[in-house]
């Protein structure tokens, strides 16, 4: 069994939404049906028995692909990771498998599948394989890959409304929403918390001057320098003490209930590897963390420190060991406590008691191993939330404002929530940015809170999402034009346009990338951008393919058409119909409350429609089509040209577009414009444009080298008309064949290169098409030919032309800029020369030179 191309789908995909791992897999013959490896599948379960049933989708013989697809699932699932899917898929190749397996971390998915490969080869007889231990380490890694138990809450809570969200780091720094409407958050921090804020929150001594300030009870005490000071600060504000890092976090330094000097000097030493000490008065109590939310209190929490009950049978280690067995503790903050340490500290705590972890404590004695109660040293929390008093919340609340703070983490000693702190003498000893959020999600004891959805709910007000307009574009041919149009469209709203194309990425007018970039990650940098208020991204095959969608859904979806001619034979896609499945995924992924915008006069494009989850238009020339008249007779919007005029229809409505004041279209004349105009116009009507803007807007795009380079651009040469297009492939080679028909010309001549990529066949197909409409034509080599041998590419190209019925004079050029000179000598008023351009910038930057010197 050999595994190539492993790749990870990010995003929607051919196969799922769910972001998966998929890989070739190749099995030699006697691997294509396990009963052939006698005693391979009893070695096998031996290994693993949690692998589960072994059935290939529709029946059949199982291969080792399907063994890899079920043993990197199930390792996942036992791992802990919330996956289900996953899928072997035979291609046309003999032994030749598509395998893809669900993952909810990256690098767990990866290493499952690199575990499951190991296991089959154990159970091949090659090597070992201990399962135990390959769970542990993906349990491990899962730990270590996934969001920690806080921001997990507030994501969980954002896609429970459906917000879009992005991990932007390892860490917990995540984008809710996109472009201008985005929003992130660090842990349980949001975006518009001040710096300021965060500092004055970690300064103990600042933070409490400015709640005394605020009429919030605090307790006396101040910073010192050394043990001296300390002690005479205690004695000050009156013993017991508290002793402190001024700058602390989860409790690390902090020593409390001191009442002599010699526990005081070892508190000193505690708190000082932290950083300047504090000394303040010890409150009498129970310690409770209430967490503001905004100008609310949204959860509370009593929290005890980490402690064990004497049996009378049991040592103090013992006893720590046990209540370390609850599943609910672990290491760090990823579970719902911490696991008690019987460290240096908990030693002393013990000393402090007459014990060492040694000692067998009465039953029934209270055995207490820190002096904090924080969860991260293994404390436990019981949920108050209801019991706080209206004078407690407000004053936490007085306190998170006063730092500043929109999500605080209030900490205060008191004998109860039930009454006001000044009743008790109870006071707030800290607050915190960043608070953990574990202890109300998941308390040891009482109701757990649903604090993520209240954090979301002050990021986001009621009905909003964070989504902008977001327009999918896919498809044959014109989509680039497309993408560009219904941009044009978004612009002429009033609206900074994020938009990516083959050409680049553009925001607000502006290219900051050049290149192909009609691939996912592409989409994705758009959707980060905070100056983008709607984007349109074209979408190639080749990177839904290779990633999936950078996006989990969109408001209109686009197909202009499908042809043969793009790329089939390549990554298994070998038919028009393989094609429709890829490119309807974004069809698939419309939001449902947007629209499918479908080529109705493309049967494999119209079909599509039954797979939007929404609802759909439909556009075509001729309104009689029968699925054209279907949808509009059950009152459905649909797009149709009626005389010289663009009509959209919906029941009894219409709304009509002159062509004549759409300049791309040449009043009409250019026949592949129209459908590329009435697609847009389709998109625009969906994505909510009024049509005012969308009339204004179709006015104002002209097809140059500006708004589309490379798409039937036109241009003068002393009287003749040079017409520069990208068109590859036999589709593209008719609609130009049609619409330079449309034009009055002289003499027609063309030059043209194919990509080395594509079949022999479409390669001919193209110039036996041309070959009928120009009279010369002159071939040349592509800059990059992409596999193929030097001069292959021109052979075929030249047995295309070999039934021409028009072409008398044929012509090959090294280089594509030399076939343009040449072509350009020739020219004379009157005559129509198209140029099929490869390089697309270069080649437009060398006619506007040729133009300007023929014009100087």
């Amino acid at each position: 069994m050999e595994v190539s191309r492993i790749r990870a789908l990010r995003g929607p995909n051919l196969w799922s939404r769910h972001t998966s791992i998929e890989a070739i897999v190749a099995c030699a013959e006697a691997e294509r049906s396990i009963d052939q490896l006698p005693g391979f599948e009893a070695r096998l379960r031996a290994l693993f028995p949690a692998i589960g049933a072994l059935h290939p989708e529709g029946g059949g013989a199982v291969a080792l692909a399907h063994v890899l697809q079920a043993a990197a699932l199930a390792l996942q699932a036992q791992a802990g990771c919330p996956v289900s899917f996953a899928r072997t898929t035979a291609t046309v190749d003999p032994g030749v498998y598509q395998v893809v397996v669900e993952y909810s971390e990256e690098a767990v998915g990866r290493q499952a599948f690199e575990d499951a490969q190991r296991l089959i080869a154990a159970a091949l007889g090659q090597g070992g394989f201990d399962a135990d231990e390959a769970i542990a380490q993906l349990q491990s890694l899962y730990e270590d890959e996934r969001l920690g138990p806080s921001t997990g809450a507030i994501v969980e809570a954002a896609a429970a409304r459906g917000i879009p969200w992005r991990r932007l780091t390892r860490g917990s720094l995540v984008q809710f929403g996109w472009g201008s409407r985005q929003r992130r958050i660090q842990a349980a921090e949001i975006d518009t918390t001040s710096a300021v804020a965060e500092s004055i929150g970690q300064d103990k001594d600042l933070s409490k001057r400015l709640l005394h300030a605020a009429g919030v009870p605090v307790p006396r005490g101040r910073p010192v320098e050394s043990v001296d000071e300390a002690w005479q600060v205690a004695l000050e504000v009156g013993l017991p003490v508290v002793v402190k890092p001024q700058d602390g976090n989860q409790g690390k330094g902090v020593t409390v209930n001191i009442v002599d000097r010699a526990g005081l000097e070892e508190a000193y030493r505690s708190a000082a590897e932290y950083g300047t000490v504090m000394v303040e008065r010890y409150l009498p109590g129970h310690d409770f963390r209430l967490l503001v939310v905004g100008d609310q209190l949204v959860a509370a929490a009593r929290r005890d420190p980490p402690q064990v009950l004497g049996d009378g049978q049991h040592t103090v280690r013992e006893l720590v060991e046990q209540v370390n067995q609850d599943p609910r503790r672990g290491e760090g903050h990823a579970t719902a406590l911490t696991k008690i340490r019987l460290d240096d500290i908990a030693v002393a705590r013990l000393a402090a008691q007459n014990l060492t972890p040694e000692s067998v404590p009465a039953k029934g004695q209270r055995v207490i191993l820190r002096n904090n109660a924080n969860l991260s040293t293994g404390g436990s929390a019981t949920d108050v939330t209801d019991d706080v008093h209206p004078e407690v919340a407000a004053r936490a609340v007085a306190a998170a404002q006063m730092v500043g703070l929109h999500i605080c983490g209030v900490d205060m000693v008191a004998q109860t929530v039930l009454r006001p702190l000044e009743e008790q003498s109870g006071g707030i000893v800290e607050v915190n940015a960043a608070p953990g959020l574990r202890m109300h999600l998941a308390p040891s004891y009482g109701k757990p809170r649903n604090v993520g959805q209240a954090i979301v709910e002050r990021l986001f007000a009621h009905g909003q999402d964070g989504r902008i307009p977001v327009v999918a574009v896919t498809g044959t041919n014109g989509k680039t034009t497309v993408t560009r149009l219904i941009a044009h469209l978004f612009t002429a709203h009033g609206l900074r346009v994020g938009m990516t194309n083959t050409d680049g990425v553009y925001v607000d007018g502006r290219q900051i990338d050049s290149g192909d970039c009609s691939g996912p990650r592409s989409a994705r940098n758009v959707l980060l951008h905070p100056e983008v208020d709607a984007a349109v991204f074209e979408t190639a095959r080749g990177g839904i393919l290779r990633e999936g969608l950078g996006f989990d859904r969109c408001q209109v979806a686009v197909v202009t058409n499908i042809g043969a001619g793009d790329h089939l034979g390549l990554n298994y896609i070998t038919t028009v119909e393989d094609l429709a499945v890829l490119k309807r995924v974004i069809v698939q992924n419309v939001a449902p409350t947007g629209y499918a915008v479908l080529n109705a006069a493309d049967p494999i494009v119209a079909a599509m429609a039954a797979a939007c989850p929404s609802q759909v238009i439909y556009f075509a020339s001729d309104r009689h089509h029968p699925v054209m008249a279907t949808h509009r007779a059950q009152g459905k919007r649909t797009v149709y040209v009626d005389g010289d005029s663009i009509v959209a229809a919906e029941g009894s409505w219409r709304e009509t577009i002159h062509l004549r004041d759409v300049p791309i279209t040449r009043n009409g004349r250019i026949g592949f414009q129209v459908e590329n105009v009435m697609a847009a116009v389709a998109a625009a009507w969906g994505a909510g444009l009024p049509w005012q803007t969308i009339r204004r807007g179709l006015s104002g795009f002209v097809n140059d080298t500006d708004n589309a380079p490379g798409r039937f651009n036109l241009m003068d040469y002393r009287g003749a008309t040079v017409i520069a297009d990208y068109g590859h492939n036999a589709d593209a080679m008719r609609a130009l064949v049609s619409a330079i028909d449309a034009l009055p010309t002289r003499r027609r001549s063309v030059v043209i290169s194919g990509a080395g990529d594509r079949r022999d066949e479409d390669l001919r197909v193209q110039t036996e098409i041309l070959g009928d409409a120009f009279d010369d034509v002159i071939l040349y080599q592509d800059a990059a030919q992409r596999g193929r041998d030097d001069g292959e590419v021109i052979a075929l190209l030249r047995e295309g032309l070999a039934g021409a019925q028009r072409t008398h004079h044929i012509e090959e050029v090294r280089g594509e800029f030399l076939a343009i000179d040449k072509a350009l000598a020739r020219l004379e008023p009157g005559d129509l020369c198209l140029v099929l351009v490869d390089q697309v910038e270069e080649a437009l930057a060398h006619l506007a030179q040729r133009i300007q010197e023929a014009n100087a």
